[in-house]
Formats: C-alpha cells, sequence, structure tokens
C-alpha cells in the first residue's frame, strides 16, 4: 500500500533553495522594482535575466509542462511543492516562466499547436519575448460557452472575428490574445485592426472585436475544438491557482501569529485572549485541510488526467477562494487598523479573495459540478425509508442470525434482551 507524505530528498532540496532563491533575491527586485519582469527598460531586463537564468541552470524553467510538451515534467505533486513557495511573492511565478495567463496558453500551443505555431509563438513566450492574454468571458454570458456569441466567419483565406470579450486579464499589455469563439480557439496579434481594448477596466480588459482578419493558420486546434482546448487550459489554471493560495494563506497566517504575540491588549499580549486563539485555531486548521486536499488532487492528476480528476479540481477551487477569504480576514482582524491599510498584503489579499470566488468560473457553478458528479455514484432508495433506516436494518441483520436462534434459543433471548433495550431508548 503507497501512502506516504515525505518529499524525496533530492527535491527537498530544489524545494529548499527555491525558498532562499525567492526570499533573498525576489522579494527584494520586486520590492525596489515592481513588475520589472514586463519591464522593456535595458537596465531593469540586465537585473531580471541573471535570475532567470539560475532558474534555468536548477531546471526548474517552465515547470508547468510535461515532458512531450517540452518542459521538466515534474508533475502536478511537484509542481505544486514548488507553487505553495512561489505564490507568495509577486513576481517569482513570472521569474520561473510559470505566469498566468501564459501557462495556460502555452499549455494550449504546446499540446495543440502546429510546429509552425509553436516556432512563432510558443517559443518567444518560454523566452518571456512576448506575452499573452486570455480572452474568454462574454458580457452577456459570463463564462458559459453555451452563451458566447463571438464567433469568427472563413472569408476567403482569412478569419473574420466579431464579438465582445470581457475579463480579459492583461490584455492591454499583451502581444497576442488567445480569443475563444463559438466555432474555435484562435490567435490575434492585439494590434490587429479592429481589436478595441475599451478604457475600463484597466486590469482585466473588456474587448471589442470589430471584423478582426486574421490568417487561417491563426486557429488552434481543430474547428469548433475551442472548448476542448479550454478545458484542458483552465482545468490545469484551477490547479495552479489553488497552489499559489496556499501560499498566500501561510504568509497571512504568519502575519497574524507574529502579531499575536506581539500587541497588547486589556492587559495581556493578545494572544491570550481567546477569541484570537480561535481565530489562529481556525486558520491553522483550514489552511492544513486545503493544502492536503490541493495536494492529493495534484497527485490524482498525476496518475490520471484533469478530466478525470474535474470534480476534486472543481471543489478545490471554490474551497480556496473560501479559506483564502476566511484567513486573509481573520489575520487582517488581529492586525486591526494597520491590516486595513496598503502597508502590508493583508488588505489586498483579503480584497483579492473574492476574485478567486469569480476567475476561472464562479464557485457557484464549481459547487452544481461537484453536486451532478457526485451524485452519479448514488443511486435513489427504494420505498419509504432510507437504506440507513435502522429499524429495516436490524430486521434484516435478525434474519441473518436466525439459524444461529434456531440452534441456541439461549441466544435468541439475548438478542431479544438488547431488542427490549433499543426500543426502550427510542
Amino acid at each position: 500500500m503507497a501512502w506516504d507524505f515525505s518529499t524525496e530528498p533530492e527535491f527537498q532540496r530544489k524545494l529548499d533553495w527555491v525558498e532562499e532563491f525567492c526570499r533573498e533575491e525576489v522579494e527584494p527586485l520586486d520590492l525596489v522594482f515592481p513588475y520589472a519582469v514586463r519591464s522593456r527598460d535595458p537596465k531593469i531586463k540586465a537585473l531580471v535575466k541573471p535570475l532567470q537564468d539560475q532558474v534555468k541552470e536548477q531546471g526548474l524553467w517552465a515547470i508547468f509542462l510535461d515532458k512531450e510538451l517540452g518542459g521538466p515534467g515534474y508533475g502536478q505533486l511537484k509542481l505544486g511543492l514548488l507553487n505553495e513557495i512561489l505564490g507568495r511573492y509577486g513576481s517569482a511565478p513570472q521569474i520561473f516562466g510559470s505566469a498566468a495567463p501564459d501557462t495556460g496558453n502555452m499549455e494550449m500551443l504546446a499540446a495543440y499547436g502546429t510546429e509552425e505555431q509553436k516556432k512563432r509563438w510558443l517559443e518567444p513566450m518560454l523566452n518571456q519575448e512576448i506575452w499573452s492574454a486570455y480572452s474568454m468571458t462574454e458580457p452577456q454570458g459570463g463564462s458559459d460557452p453555451r452563451l458566447f456569441k463571438t464567433h469568427a466567419l472563413r472569408v476567403g483565406d482569412e478569419w473574420v472575428i466579431n464579438g465582445e470579450k470581457w475579463f480579459t486579464s492583461a490584455g492591454r499589455v499583451a502581444d497576442i490574445l488567445f480569443v475563444m469563439c463559438t466555432n474555435g480557439m484562435f490567435v490575434v496579434p492585439r494590434d490587429t485592426p479592429g481589436v478595441e481594448i475599451m478604457p475600463e477596466p484597466r486590469a482585466h480588459n473588456h474587448i471589442k472585436y470589430n471584423d478582426v482578419r486574421i490568417p487561417l493558420d491563426h486557429l488552434l486546434g481543430p474547428e469548433d475544438g475551442a472548448r476542448v482546448l479550454a478545458q484542458r487550459r483552465l482545468g490545469g489554471g484551477r490547479i495552479h491557482h489553488a497552489m499559489r493560495t496556499i501560499a498566500q494563506c501561510k504568509l497571512a497566517f504568519d502575519m497574524m501569529c507574529e502579531r499575536a504575540l506581539s500587541r497588547e491588549s486589556h492587559g495581556k499580549i493578545i494572544s491570550e485572549h481567546q477569541m484570537v486563539q480561535e481565530k489562529i485555531a481556525d486558520s491553522y486548521a483550514a489552511i492544513r485541510m486545503l493544502r492536503l486536499f490541493v495536494l492529493e488532487t495534484a497527485w490524482k492528476i498525476d496518475n490520471s488526467s484533469t478530466h478525470e480528476t474535474r470534480t476534486d479540481i472543481a471543489a478545490v477551487k471554490y474551497t480556496m477562494a473560501k479559506v483564502l477569504r476566511e484567513v486573509s480576514f481573520n489575520a487582517l482582524h488581529i492586525l486591526g487598523s494597520l491590516g486595513t491599510t496598503n502597508l502590508t498584503p493583508i488588505q489586498a489579499m483579503y480584497a483579492g479573495a473574492p476574485t478567486m470566488g469569480i476567475a476561472d468560473g464562479v464557485d457557484e457553478v464549481h459547487k452544481a459540478t461537484v453536486a451532478r458528479n457526485v451524485l452519479k455514484d448514488y443511486e435513489p432508495h427504494e420505498g419509504f425509508w432510507p437504506t440507513e433506516y435502522l429499524p429495516a436494518k436490524r430486521e434484516k441483520a435478525r434474519e441473518k442470525f436466525e439459524p444461529l436462534f434456531q440452534e441456541d434459543p439461549e441466544l435468541r433471548k439475548i438478542a431479544e434482551g438488547y431488542a427490549r433495550y433499543i426500543a426502550r431508548r427510542s
């Protein structure tokens, strides 16, 4: 029986290196030069490249890609252990070549792209020479593909795209847009005529596609295959978000524990107040349960597929948002007025928690998915009473013992005594 919660010593050394590297190199870069990874300034790029070279020397570049797709092939479980470190530091995923939304888009390209498409887009994305965005959600239909209206019409040797997309994260700064249409997934350069990026919102963009013309070879995968590509992309993306959310929760937890031991209230250290202890205890348990759930789900993916593990992926997705919301609130409360400012990461973490319950599909949709999938393994009971209706089960159990009762009347009397006792207690 294989049942182990340990990490191989060799990989643990990798994790130790990542933790020290992020703390000593990545975080200082973040604090002095925010968003340095995306900077076009040669001086800033000169600070980023040596760090990325160190990551590549460790064999940790583009860690999300399987071996057959050109990556190191660590698998989801090891990726989970890495991400619960990377998620603590803002630019760490980009320093390691594994930041959303590029990760999912690169995975689609690696799995479904032609050799020419990989050379044109995947290689530059892996080298962070270009950036991408995923244009899926629509204003009227949210993330439900059945309600999408954006469509690509084939006209001669071109596709002509018309439609409207909402919440295209980082669309404004992307070089290419992966546009999900009713009849396929298309790669659209952002500067293509007809791509209109609306002024608001700034980070998650509203984009109109007005007679956008692209060559035929900008279709990714088969025509009408967008939903298959999207499920592959989103399945991996959701579990990766959950992995990084663990890191955020642990950061909030570390801050609340440190604060609880550092401040006084009503004549004693606040960690001695029972309501503070309750928040710490509840947060600890919630984080531990989320972590085990995420790592088990990652293990299941490694041993089957994202499709086979879709129920757990959906459950992890809405659980992570709930835990992040609760833990960050507890931390904010214990930090007091400081927690409401932008002088620590807590306020932004708590403000961002609701977004985690909406991005990649709202929690309610995932809960409905989990319920439907779980119920497939059950059948309705016959008659009026459920399977666990005790009077019926006792009657059936007595039938099982009847041959023994016939052989031994004394045993029957003992059983009848127990039956009278149960009847009195009821």
